[in-house]
C-alpha cells in the first residue's frame, strides 16, 4: 500500500481533464502485465500500445491503477511490490491514455507465485482519516473504473463494523453504473441487499457530535468528501437509500487499532450513461466503525461524466519551476474551451485567476482560436476581436461577435470547430516568493452558466541550499571554557516560510575541571600520629567533536528574520584529558589540636589519559536568525538545552547560505 496519497491525488487532477469527445478508434487494444523479481520483491512494469497523439494537445501519455492481489493498490509507473505472504495472486492493472486517439487499453489479469518473502513485509499505512473514497478515472460510457473505499481503525480497541456503499442516484433515468465486481481481502461479508433499518442503538460518548437533519430528494446537495460525523446511522441510510437506487453492505470482523483496510469496486459504466457535461455523478460511503455503537461517517465521491479527454482546462509550462533560473523567464499559458451546447455561441469570456507571484501587466496573448484582431479601446465594434481587461486578481479574455459552434449542433461534422484557446505569456514580479500556486478560469458561453477548469497549479522544485557556518559555544558551567566549531547546512532552496534544516558542525573545545579534596591516613599507637594530604587536581580537557542537528524546522518571518528549533546530537571524536595532582601533607596527634607541616612527603603528579568516542549527549534548542533569512549572510544565536549537565549552552554563529 502507498504510504503516501500524494500520486494518488496527481492522479485523480490529471483525470479531472479528460475531454469529452467521442473516441472515433474502433480498434481494442491491451496492456500487458510484466514482473520480474528483485529480491524478495516483484517489479511490475505495463506493456502499453502505442498512443496516438492528438493534435494541439499536449504530450499523450499514460497513467496506471495496480492491484497486486493482496488488497494493497498503487499508482505508480513501475510499482515494487513486496507480499507478506507465500502464495498465488492476482495482479490487475488499469491503464488511462491520456490526449491520445485511440480506446483505453484493456488488460488480463496475471498470476504470480511468490515464493519468498521479506521479513520485515507489512502494509504500510497512509490514511490521515477513517474512511475514504478514489476512483482510477472518470467514467466514459462503455468503460470500467475502479472506485476504491479504504476504511481505518481510529479507535484504541480492536472493532467489528460495517460499511454501505450506495451507487447510481434515482434522479438520473438511467443507471450510471453496474458493479461488475467487488473485492476484499479481509474476509468481509459482502451483501446486495437493501439496507435494514435496524432498532436505536447506543452513541458513544467518545466525540462531541454534529447532528443531522433530514432533507428531502429536491434539497439534498452533493457535499464532495463530506466527513462529518453523525449519530443517527438510520437517518443516514435512509437518506442515502432515498438518493441512490443500488447499495451494497460490507460487514468486517477484528479491526485492529490503526489498522487500514480497501475494498475495490469494478464499475462498468452504462452505455447509456448521461452524458450531459454539466452533470455530476456521486457514490456515497457509510462507514460504521463499531457495529455496538450509531456513530459513523459519511463520505461522497463525485465524478465529472467524460466522453474523452475534458478540453476545457488550463495548461502551462510553469508547472514545475526551478527557482534559481527562472527570474528573468517568461512562462506561457494556454485555455482550452469547446462549445458543447446546441447552438453557436458569439462571446466567450475567460476569466482566469492570475497568482499573485506574476506580474499581470506583462501578459501577452500569443496565439488564439478563433482567429481575430484586438479590440480596440472604447470603441464598441461589430467585427470579431477579442478583449482584454483586468481586474485585481484576474485577467479576462473575451472573444467579441464571434460564430463558434456547439458540439451538438446540427450539421457540426467537425467537432474541433467547436472548440478555441488562448495562449499568453506572463513573467515573474521583481519581488516573487517560493510559493505554490492554484488557478482556475471560469469559462462563460453567451449568457450560460460559468464552466470552471481544472486547477492548475505552479510549484518550485524544492532544490539544495548548502550553507557554511562557524562561530563560538558558550557553557557558563564550565571553567576557562572555549569552544569554536565550523560546518555546512542543508536545506531546500530559499524556502518562503516554513522548511526543514540539517546541519553538521565539528568542534574544538577546551576547559578545566579543579577538585579538592582529603585524605586521612591513620598512624600507629605508637606513634598517636596520623598522615593528611590536602589534594588539589586539575584536569585540562581538550575535545574535538562533531555536532549534528538531523532536523530543525525553521520560520521566515520576513526576508531579514527567520526563528528555529530543532534537536541537537553531540559526540567526542577523541579527548585529550591532562592531570595535575598535588598534595600538601600534614602531621595530625589525636586528641591534641595540632597540625604539623611535613613537606618531605608532598605529593605532585601529572598524567595524560586519551578518549575516543565518548560523551555522547543530545539536546534540544531554539533560536533566531538576523540577516539574509532566505539565502545569503546573516548572523544567529541559539540556546541548546543538554540533558545530561552541563545543561545550558548558547550557541553565536554566522552562516551564509548559497
Amino acid at each position: 500500500m502507498k504510504n503516501a496519497i500524494i500520486p494518488f491525488i496527481c492522479l485523480l487532477i490529471s483525470n479531472f481533464s479528460f475531454a469529452q469527445q467521442t473516441q472515433v478508434d474502433t480498434l481494442s487494444r491491451e496492456a500487458k502485465i510484466q514482473f520480474n523479481s528483485q529480491g524478495d520483491s516483484l517489479l511490475f512494469k505495463a506493456d502499453t500500445p502505442p498512443l496516438y497523439q492528438k493534435a494541439g494537445a499536449p504530450q499523450a501519455y499514460y497513467t496506471y491503477y495496480w492491484e497486486f492481489g493482496d488488497g494493497n493498490f498503487s499508482t505508480e509507473k513501475e510499482p515494487k511490490h513486496s507480499y507478506k505472504k507465500k502464495g498465488d495472486y492476482e495482479v490487475r492493472l488499469w491503464a488511462t491514455n491520456h490526449y491520445d486517439n485511440g480506446k483505453t487499453p484493456t488488460t488480463r489479469p496475471e498470476s504470480v507465485s511468490v515464493k519468498s518473502t521479506p521479513d520485515d513485509a507489512e502494509d504500510r499505512a497512509f490514511m490521515t482519516e477513517d474512511i475514504q473514497l478514489r476512483k482510477n478515472r472518470d467514467p466514459i460510457p462503455d468503460e470500467e473504473i475502479v472506485v476504491v473505499m479504504s476504511y481505518k481503525n481510529l479507535k484504541q480497541y480492536v472493532t467489528n463494523g460495517k460499511l454501505y456503499f450506495f451507487y447510481n442516484e434515482k434522479k438520473y433515468k438511467a443507471d450510471n453504473f453496474e458493479i461488475e465486481e467487488t473485492r476484499s481481502y479481509h474476509g468481509e461479508k459482502i451483501s446486495d441487499e437493501k439496507p435494514i433499518y435496524a432498532t436505536h442503538q447506543e452513541v458513544s460518548s467518545e466525540h462531541t457530535w454534529l447532528a443531522s437533519h433530514k432533507k428531502s430528494l429536491q434539497d439534498l446537495k452533493i457535499t464532495s468528501q463530506d466527513t462529518t460525523e453523525k449519530k443517527d446511522l438510520q437517518l443516514s441510510l435512509m437518506e442515502a437509500d432515498e438518493k441512490y437506487n443500488n447499495s451494497q453492505s460490507i460487514e468486517f470482523e477484528n479491526l485492529q487499532p490503526s489498522e487500514e483496510r480497501n475494498i475495490f469496486f469494478t464499475l462498468r459504466t452504462k452505455p447509456e450513461m448521461l452524458k450531459d457535461t454539466s452533470a455530476i455523478i456521486s457514490v456515497r460511503s457509510i462507514y460504521v466503525p463499531d457495529s455496538n455503537y450509531e456513530n459513523h461517517k459519511v463520505k461522497d465521491l463525485e465524478m465529472e461524466i467524460v466522453n474523452s479527454h475534458d478540453p476545457n482546462k488550463m495548461s502551462s509550462n510553469a508547472t514545475v519551476m526551478n527557482y534559481r533560473l527562472v527570474r528573468f523567464k517568461t512562462f506561457k499559458f494556454k485555455i482550452q474551451f469547446q462549445n458543447n451546447g446546441d447552438g453557436p455561441a458569439s462571446t466567450v469570456q475567460l476569466k482566469t485567476d492570475i497568482p499573485d507571484m506574476f506580474d499581470m501587466s506583462t501578459i501577452k496573448i500569443i496565439d488564439q482560436y478563433p482567429e481575430c484582431p484586438t479590440c480596440p479601446d472604447e470603441t464598441e465594434v461589430r467585427y470579431s476581436c477579442i478583449d482584454t481587461t483586468r481586474t485585481e486578481q484576474q485577467a479576462i479574455f473575451t472573444f467579441k461577435n464571434i460564430y463558434l459552434p456547439g458540439s451538438q449542433q446540427k450539421n457540426v461534422a467537425d467537432v474541433d470547430s467547436t472548440k478555441g484557446f488562448v495562449k499568453y505569456t506572463i513573467k515573474l514580479k521583481d519581488d516573487f516568493h517560493k510559493q505554490k500556486t492554484k488557478s482556475k478560469t471560469a469559462i462563460i458561453f453567451d449568457k450560460n452558466e460559468p464552466i470552471i477548469t481544472n486547477t492548475a497549479t505552479t510549484r518550485f522544485i524544492p532544490g539544495i541550499s548548502i550553507g557554511a557556518k562557524a562561530g563560538t559555544i558558550l557553557s557558563p558551567d564550565l571553567d576557562n571554557h572555549s569552544s569554536y566549531f565550523v560546518g555546512a547546512t542543508i536545506s531546500p532552496f530559499k524556502s518562503y516560510r516554513g522548511y526543514f534544516q540539517a546541519e553538521l558542525m565539528l568542534t574544538a573545545e577546551s576547559f578545566d575541571e579543579f577538585k579538592n579534596y582529603e585524605q586521612l591516613k591513620r598512624g600507629d599507637a605508637a606513634t598517636n600520629a596520623s598522615s593528611l594530604f590536602l589534594y588539589e587536581e586539575e584536569n585540562d580537557i581538550k575535545n574535538f567533536g562533531i555536532h549534528l542537528v538531523p532536523a530543525s524546522y525553521r520560520y521566515n518571518i520576513n526576508n531579514f528574520l527567520a526563528v528555529g528549533a530543532g534537536v541537537e546530537l553531540k559526540m567526542n571524536l577523541s579527548q585529550k584529558i591532562e592531570n595535575k595532582t598535588e598534595a600538601e601533607h600534614y602531621l595530625i596527634y589525636e586528641g591534641e589540636d595540632i597540625r604539623i607541616r611535613d613537606e618531605s612527603k608532598d605529593i605532585s603528579e601529572t598524567s595524560e589519559s586519551k578518549n575516543q568516542f565518548n560523551d555522547f549527549q543530545a539536546g534540544a534548542f531554539a533560536g533566531f536568525n538576523i540577516g539574509g533569512a532566505r539565502i545569503g549572510p546573516s548572523v544567529g544565536a541559539r540556546y541548546i538545552y543538554y540533558y545530561n549537565t552541563p545543561h545550558d549552552h548558547i550557541q553565536l554563529y554566522a552562516i551564509w547560505k548559497f
